[in-house]
């Protein structure tokens, strides 16, 4: 009965920390925006569709869709989906470290119950939350099958499996190298149930080539926005073993960033792998299930140094558990008991210190790019029927869930359709040649297309007395003229800028300066990552 009681403490604990601050009052990001979007889609009225448009597999978005139909979609009820995945995590990985013994068992759990890495994403609406629960499970499987064979361990281990694939589109690199782990332990004696199960997921992932294919030929800029540095390395142990949460959309590649927070993120880190380095020592068996983990790290690097994808610690989460498990392995087998029990002390006090203390905690991070942010700065404007809106970088749909839109017009210059008002090159031309295509005209001070698309969609419609509201997203758009055109003027910082950062800034500046010519500023709100600018035409005179 103690024992339970230690388990039910941990995950109260665990539902604590995911439910203090859930409710963000900047509302829901891009990423969980087009979560929600997705999932409330009509199966018979484009869901298919749309799942296709985005870069990730349908799994998380049906699980989305089976809550808000029972309880509604407010942002509150689609953050505790998380939050249930979460919970469940944490009794996941108290089994995992069951396999080895309670002592594993019950510091699994606890790890998990505190982790700010997990605590953040049991408070994001996006599939990383669901993902570590099957990776914890597949992982517990995995265990299962080498410790137990039997056929309900293989069918979940295969299970577990195909519904990381089923999540995650990349999640084919982690289901590969742990497919080799569990045919290198058991291929000798069940040949015939191993073959079945690579037979049975090469099916399933046939199943979803269409999809897959879909997904990842779709020209689209949907990994553009960082390059990978030797420091993401770092930012990938320190996000997953300490308070501190560095590398969660990108991360500057100065490791010692934040030198006040060096010794939060450094020292639980260290201690994390000590650990698992301990646990690595024991057993061979303990170094082969690292190589999981290792190898399905140095194939994300290989692809995001070739620029197939930005290095986020998140798109590595389904090694996690496995990470997990050595250190709690290695936490139980650590010979001098007082080093280890001042160690796990510190790390706890630290981890739950930090969570409760520092503003930037996991459970406290706002969300600056959260779309509601612009709607309440939109219901102060005081706009009028007919007013203009002009939304740049995300379009109209990004914001409906908080603002009708109906009494103005909306005109959207919007990661889909820029080179429309740029230039007469098309969407493609931009994808493959953009940095060429636009150089010239980032060091230029006219445009005259772009200048005539305003005019046409904007200025020339205004009446006297009408406004226009520009939406900007500042933290896609931060180049001033000058600095846009040094940037431009540098070869070598022009080949590292991400082509996007350049064509916002520039559409920003570009924007601002027409409106200037015939317009008067009225209003001015910037929070968050965003500033809305409100122009009023006051006469016909051009010297508003």
């Amino acid at each position: 009965m103690k024992k339970h009681l230690i388990l039910f403490g941990i995950i109260i604990l665990g539902l604590v920390l995911r439910l203090i601050f859930i409710n963000k009052p900047d509302g829901l990001w891009n990423d969980e925006y087009i979560s929600w979007m997705i999932a409330s889609t009509p199966f018979a009225d484009g869901f298919v569709q749309a799942v296709k448009s985005q870069c990730h597999m349908p799994f998380y978005y049906l699980y989305l869709k089976f809550f808000m139909t029972l309880f509604g979609s407010s942002d509150l009820l689609l953050r505790l989906t998380s939050v249930v995945a979460g919970i469940l995590s944490v009794i996941a990985m108290y089994f995992v470290g069951l396999e080895k013994d309670k002592k594993t068992a019950y510091t699994c759990a606890g790890f998990t119950a505190i982790s700010s890495f997990l605590i953040y994403y049991s408070q994001e609406v996006r599939f990383y939350s669901v993902l570590f629960l099957f990776s914890a499970m597949c992982l517990l499987y995995t265990l299962r099958c080498i410790n137990y064979p039997n056929k309900k361990n293989f069918m979940l281990c295969a299970l577990f499996n195909f519904l990381i694939l089923f999540t995650h589109t990349i999640g084919f690199v982690f289901v590969f190298f742990n497919l080799i782990f569990l045919s290198f332990n058991l291929y000798n004696r069940f040949k015939k149930v191993i073959i079945t199960i690579w037979i049975s997921l090469f099916a399933g992932g046939i199943l979803l080539a269409p999809l897959v294919l879909k997904i990842l030929t779709t020209k689209s800029f949907s990994q553009w926005w960082g390059h990978f540095s030797l420091s993401k390395i770092g930012f990938l142990f320190t996000d997953y073993f300490s308070p501190v949460l560095t590398n969660l959309t990108n991360a500057p590649d100065n490791f010692l960033y934040a030198p006040k927070l060096a010794f939060c993120m450094i020292a639980p880190a260290l201690i994390a792998v000590g650990f698992i380095i301990l646990a690595l020592k024991k057993n061979k068996f303990n170094r082969e299930l690292f190589a999981v983990a290792a190898l399905t790290v140095l194939v994300l690097i290989i692809a995001a140094i070739s620029g197939k994808l930005v290095f986020i610690t998140k798109y590595s989460i389904e090694i996690y558990p496995i990470l997990i498990y050595l250190a709690c392995y290695g936490v139980t087998e650590a010979d001098n008991k007082v080093l280890r029990n001042f160690l796990i002390g510190f790390y706890c006090l630290l981890t739950l210190g930090y969570l409760t203390f520092n503003q930037y905690s996991a459970p406290k991070i706002r969300r600056a790019e959260g779309h509601k942010i612009v709607t309440d700065m939109l219901n102060r404007m005081e706009l009028k029927k007919d007013d203009i809106i002009l939304l740049e970088y995300y379009p109209q749909n990004r914001f409906e869930k908080y603002f009708d839109f109906s009494n103005y017009k909306v005109v959207a210059i919007d990661k889909g359709n820029f080179p429309l008002y740029l230039s007469n090159h098309t969407y493609e031309d931009a994808y493959k040649d953009g940095k060429e295509l636009y150089k010239n005209m980032f060091l230029q001070k006219d445009n005259k297309h772009f200048e005539d698309m305003l005019k046409k969609d904007i200025t020339d419609n205004l009446k006297v007395g009408q406004s226009v509201v520009m939406v900007v997203l500042n933290s896609v758009s931060y180049h001033s003229p000058n600095s846009l055109n040094t940037v431009a003027g540098n070869e070598s910082a022009y080949s590292k800028e991400p082509i996007l950062f350049l064509v916002f800034s520039y559409i920003k500046n570009k924007t601002f300066y027409e409106m200037l010519k015939t317009l008067s500023i009225r209003r001015v709100e910037q929070k968050g990552n965003w500033t809305v600018i409100k122009f009023t035409k006051l006469n016909n005179h051009g010297d508003n």
